[in-house]
C-alpha cells in the first residue's frame, strides 16, 4: 500500500513538473506558431524562472539566431562591467608648452544630446598647442557585414577615434526651397558651395523642385547632393566620411576657436621621455549611464559601437572590435551556455549568431553583478523607448530590448509576473515574411501569457 501511494505522489510531481511546460508550449502555439505570419519561420525561446533559478521553456533555446538589436544586450553588458561610472572623454599628456591628447571614442563629443562638454571647455582654457594622434585607433569605419548600401542612412554612421556631432549632419529645409544645415559651419549659399575651412561639398540637384526633400552624400566623399521640395520644414540626418579623425579635426576649430594638430607621437622623440615617465590623464565626459540609456531606449547604433570602442580602449588600451570581443569571450562570457558568434556592437551584422540561452545567460549575469535597479533605468518598459506601443497595460514589469531586421524580430529581457516571479526571457524569430508589428503583436500576447499565468 505504501508503495502504491509512492508511486501515486511521484505521479503526481512528475506531472505538476511537467504541466508549466505543457502550458506554455500551448501558449507558443495559439500566440505566435499559428501566427500565419510566422509560422514557416525560424523561432527560439527560452524562459529562465530567477525565482526558482530553473528554465520554465526552451523551444530551440540552444538554436542559432541572427539577434538584430538584441546584440546590444552584450555591448551594454561590456560597459557597465568597464566603463565605470563616468565616460572617459579623452586622454592627455602635457608639458609647459603643449598638451596632447589621445582619444578614446567617446560619442558624446558635441553630441547636440548632451549640452555640458567638459573635454571642449578642457580644450578652450587651455593656452597651450594641441596636438593629437589616433595611434590607438585599430579599426575599420564600417563594421564586418555591414550593408554597404545603408551608408548614408542616419543608423548607420561611422565609427571613428575621434567622433563629434555624433558623426552626423541634420540638414532641415526649413521653407520651400530653403535648405541648410543646423550646424554653424554650413550657410545659404548659391546652389555649389564649399563648407568654410572644410573641404566638403555641397550640391543642389537640378533648377525644379521635388516632392521629396532629399540628401544623398556620395559614398566615399563628403560631398552632398540636395533635392529640395515644395513641403516645409522637412529634415534629414546623414553620415558623413570621418576619414580617420581628419574630419573631426577639420570640425573641431571652429567650435575650440584653435587648432588642433595632427601629430604621430611614436615619431616624435622629444614626445618619448614625457610618455615613459607620465601616466595619460583622463577627461570625464558623462555619466555612463546617461549613454547607454538612449543607446537601448531608442536602439541607437552609433552609441553601441562607440561604447564597445570604448570597452575595447578601456581593457586594451587600443580601439579594436574583433579583439576585445575575443577577449570577452575568453574571459568575462567564457561560461556561456553556447559560444556565439559576436562581430559588431550595435547587431547590424547579420554575421552575429546568438541562441536564447545565451542571452537569457547575459540577462543573469546583469542582473547579478549591476542589480534590477539599476537595469530598471537602462532597459525601456512598456509604452518607452522602442516599446512605445507595446506592453503598455505591463509598464513597469517588463524590461526588454528590442531586435528589427528585415526578416527578423527579437525581444529579450526581464519580466515581473503576476505572482512576483522573475522571468528572464528571449524570443528570437528568423526568416519570417510577415509585417514586423504583427510579428511583434503575437510575441505580446505570448509575453503577456507568461506574465499573467506565472
Amino acid at each position: 500500500m505504501k508503495k502504491r501511494t509512492g508511486y501515486f505522489l511521484l505521479s503526481v510531481l512528475v506531472f505538476a513538473a511537467c504541466s508549466p511546460q505543457k502550458a506554455i508550449n500551448k501558449q507558443v502555439h495559439q500566440s505566435i506558431l499559428q501566427d500565419p505570419s510566422i509560422s514557416r519561420a525560424h523561432i527560439g525561446i527560452s524562459l529562465f524562472d530567477v525565482t526558482d533559478n530553473k528554465y520554465l521553456y526552451n523551444y530551440q533555446g540552444d538554436k542559432y539566431f541572427v539577434p538584430a538589436s538584441n546584440t546590444k544586450i552584450v555591448t551594454c553588458f561590456a560597459a557597465l562591467k568597464y566603463l565605470g561610472d563616468s565616460l572617459t572623454g579623452m586622454h592627455y599628456l602635457e608639458n609647459d608648452t603643449a598638451v596632447f591628447l589621445l582619444p578614446a571614442g567617446d560619442p558624446t563629443l558635441l553630441h547636440p544630446e548632451f549640452k555640458k562638454q567638459p573635454v571642449i571647455e578642457f580644450l578652450q582654457k587651455t593656452t597651450k598647442n594641441v596636438y593629437i594622434t589616433d595611434q590607438n585607433w585599430k579599426d575599420r569605419s564600417l563594421g564586418s557585414g555591414w550593408g554597404w548600401s545603408d551608408y548614408n542612412e542616419s543608423y548607420m554612421a561611422e565609427r571613428s577615434a575621434l567622433p563629434v556631432f555624433g558623426n552626423t549632419i541634420r540638414w532641415v529645409q526649413e521653407a520651400a526651397q530653403g535648405v541648410q544645415n543646423e550646424d554653424p559651419l554650413f550657410a545659404p549659399s548659391p546652389s555649389v558651395y564649399s563648407i568654410p575651412e572644410v573641404d566638403w561639398k555641397v550640391r543642389f540637384d537640378g533648377d525644379t523642385a521635388r516632392k521629396s526633400f532629399y540628401v544623398e552624400r556620395d559614398q566615399a566623399e563628403n560631398v552632398f547632393h540636395i533635392s529640395q521640395s515644395t513641403e516645409k520644414k522637412k529634415e534629414q540626418e546623414v553620415p558623413f566620411v570621418t576619414h580617420g579623425i581628419q574630419s573631426a579635426l577639420e570640425l573641431l576649430p571652429d567650435t575650440l576657436h584653435k587648432e588642433v594638430n595632427y601629430k604621430a607621437w611614436r615619431s616624435t622623440r622629444n614626445l618619448q621621455p614625457m610618455i615613459r615617465s607620465q601616466q595619460p590623464r583622463a577627461i570625464h565626459s558623462q555619466p555612463t549611464d546617461s549613454l547607454l540609456r538612449p543607446m537601448m531606449y531608442r536602439s541607437d547604433n552609433f552609441y553601441a559601437e562607440q561604447s564597445l570602442l570604448m570597452v575595447s580602449n578601456q581593457k586594451l588600451g587600443l580601439m579594436s572590435d574583433r579583439l576585445i570581443i575575443d577577449t570577452l569571450l575568453k574571459t568575462d562570457l567564457a561560461d556561456l551556455p553556447q559560444v556565439p558568434r559576436w562581430v559588431d556592437g550595435s547587431g547590424l551584422s547579420r554575421y552575429n549568431l546568438f541562441t536564447p540561452q545565451t542571452f537569457v545567460a547575459i540577462l543573469n549575469k546583469m542582473r547579478e553583478q549591476f542589480g534590477m535597479d539599476r537595469l530598471k533605468n537602462i532597459f525601456p518598459t512598456g509604452g518607452t523607448g522602442t516599446l512605445g506601443s507595446f506592453y503598455k497595460k505591463d509598464s513597469g514589469y517588463i524590461y526588454a530590448k528590442t531586435g528589427t531586421l528585415s526578416g527578423v524580430v527579437a525581444l529579450s529581457g526581464y519580466l515581473y509576473t503576476h505572482k512576483n516571479k522573475l522571468v528572464i526571457f528571449s524570443v528570437l524569430v528568423n526568416n519570417h515574411n510577415g509585417n514586423a508589428v504583427a510579428v511583434r503583436r503575437s510575441v505580446e500576447a505570448f509575453i503577456t501569457s507568461i506574465r499573467n499565468k506565472y
